[in-house]
């Protein structure tokens, strides 16, 4: 007699059921969607809107459906003490919003939808306060997300979320980011209790914040005391720092790299504003208690005979790029921190020359102008003030200059005693 095996058997068993709960499942889709362009990023006091896609097969009970919203920084990891198999949790949590709301509250009594397409609006507020960029790193993450929950009898919640972007901004239009950043450090090369000579960095930037895709001029010299040659390098760094029961993590990595030319030995290099972009990273953030992004500006040179010699000036990047006005702030400020030896670190640079008159003025304008000068007669004086100020200021300011001569315009009479410069 033939009997069936029994794998065929428990396929076509799952199999069936599977067929069945197809044909009486009830909910043919179930999606949450934003108001929002979907690179859209958010900010503190803004709302985020959307609203619950339900599409029904058939007329359907449903206990309730919240939306929550939420915003939390977690910092996690684990590290492995000893040579057993025990490894301790690090693990630290900060809330900065949780919102609910309630689409088909829970009554007590069974809610019936029927069968079709069902839209449920939401809306919530985010707080007022400063909230924290969003950010994804190895050992946290700083997340924001929308979940809807629904719940109906006799059957599993059905869950879906949803993540949005909130991007806090960092305006580096103010005094404490548009203030130059300038530095000086110096290395002994030894090998054994031999000194080779000493290897200094001096390097100044013009401001501490900038954005995503600017260029950071940079100036620096590089005094080579050695018997060796050295190469100049620059370096944008960023820092992650997790913190967990008082515990630090960190995690580096270099995101722009500048090298300069080789200097000699006892030689001497100058960087007058060389350029280092900023490539596309994600802004500062130094508000959270357990989670920080920090960027630097290294400037390094290998000394011969002994480590890396780097000189460290802080970065913000922010989010509002700068004003004209800072910036001919900053650019004036950048000026006379050099003029005025700025912390004893500053940068000798070359003063621009005064332009040419020949290029403010033509040479026909200035032969015009000229004539009429000298052919002008005397004219009354009286009504002088009934003139307008800025024609005199302007005919004084183009007015070209005297003829150079050897011989004094003015001389002295011969009949005139000289004066006695003791009396």
């Amino acid at each position: 007699m033939f009997s069936p095996q029994p794998q065929k058997v428990c396929f076509y068993v799952v199999f069936f059921f599977l067929l069945v709960g197809v044909m009486l499942r009830s909910i043919t889709s179930f999606k949450l969607e934003l108001d929002s362009p979907a690179d859209a990023a958010f900010t503190g006091g803004e709302v985020v809107s959307g609203q619950v896609v339900l599409e029904l097969r058939r007329d359907t009970k449903v206990h309730s459906m919240k939306v929550q919203g939420r915003g939390v920084a977690m910092a996690h990891w684990l590290e492995n003490r000893g040579m057993n198999s025990v490894y301790n949790d690090y693990t630290s949590k900060i809330i900065y919003f949780r919102k609910r709301q309630h689409i088909i509250r829970d009554n007590g009594e069974v809610t019936v939808l029927p069968a079709g397409r069902h839209e449920f609006p939401f809306s919530f507020q985010l707080p007022e306060e400063t909230l924290v960029t969003s950010f994804e790193g190895k050992h946290g993450s700083i997340r924001y997300w929308v979940k809807v929950k629904l719940h109906r009898p006799w059957a599993t919640v059905k869950k879906i979320k949803k993540e949005f972007t909130v991007i806090e901004p960092i305006d580096i239009n103010t005094p404490a980011l548009l203030a130059p950043q300038a530095g000086t450090k110096d290395k002994m090369a030894r090998a054994w209790y031999h000194n080779f000579g000493q290897v200094s960095v001096t390097a100044k930037i013009d401001r501490k914040g900038y954005t995503p895709g600017e260029v950071i001029p940079v100036f620096a010299e590089f005094d080579n005391a050695t018997s060796r040659s050295i190469q100049p390098k620059a370096f944008i760094t960023q820092t992650q720092t997790f913190i967990a029961r008082g515990t630090m993590k960190q995690k580096h990595s270099v995101v722009a790299t500048l090298c300069g030319d080789i200097v000699g030995a006892r030689c001497r290099e100058t960087w007058h504003g060389r350029a280092i972009k900023i490539p596309p990273v994600g802004p500062s953030i130094l508000q959270c208690r357990i989670i920080k992004v920090e960027y630097m500006l290294k400037v390094c040179v290998d000394v011969p005979g002994s480590s890396k010699l780097c000189l460290e000036l802080p970065l913000v990047i922010g989010t509002i790029p700068l004003h004209p006005f800072g910036s001919r702030t900053s650019s004036v400020s950048s000026q006379y921190s050099v003029n005025l030896d700025w912390l004893r670190m500053a940068i000798p640079e070359q003063p621009e020359p005064p332009p040419d008159y020949s290029s403010v003025v033509t040479a026909e304008e200035a032969e015009q102008r000229s004539n009429t000068v000298v052919s002008q007669p005397a004219e009354d004086l009286s009504g002088i003030l009934e003139r307008p100020l800025m024609a005199f200021v302007q005919e004084f300011r183009f007015r070209p200059p005297p003829v150079y001569s050897e011989i004094d315009p003015n001389p002295q009479p011969f009949n005139m005693r000289p004066r006695c410069m003791t009396c």
